[in-house]
């Protein structure tokens, strides 16, 4: 396991901070982010999805829809962003199909993780976002 932290000192700087992570992405493609509401999970993954090249497609977060996916203009990679808040349970997780998410080899970025952390496949990066004191975000990444 080795573990990275990138400081986003203000939201001015989360183009960079993204543009950091993308750099550092290994060939795994379930990145599992934590944090409590309001610590910027979805602001970090839409400045993800732009810096992985998604511009055509407008992204926001699934609340909704649980899964949105998006396409890369640049690589035409399929990403699936999920908000799994909404979720009783892990049967719900199963019923939209999650599972052939993770083994679909399109990369996934999950919101509210911890709500099926029981079948997160064993090589998901995790990704934890903290506010700190002066209210800029300290994002650690675990490789496995």
């Amino acid at each position: 396991m080795t573990e990275k932290k990138i400081i986003i000192k203000s939201l001015d700087e989360i183009d960079k901070a993204a543009q950091e992570f993308v750099e550092n992405m290994g060939d795994e493609t379930v990145y599992a982010f934590y944090g409590e509401m309001g610590a910027g999970k979805t602001t970090f993954i839409n400045a993800l999805s732009k810096a992985l090249g998604v511009e055509s497609d407008a992204t926001g977060s699934p609340s909704f829809s649980i899964i949105n996916e998006y396409r890369s203009d640049t690589t035409a990679e399929l990403i699936y962003h999920f908000d799994l808040y909404r979720l009783e349970n892990l049967e719900e997780a199963f019923d939209i199909g999650v599972e052939d998410y993770f083994d679909s080899g399109a990369l996934c970025l999950l919101e509210w993780a911890e709500r099926i952390e029981d079948i997160l496949p064993d090589d998901t990066v995790k990704v934890n976002l903290k506010v700190l004191d002066d209210d800029s975000r300290e994002l650690t990444v675990i490789m496995p």
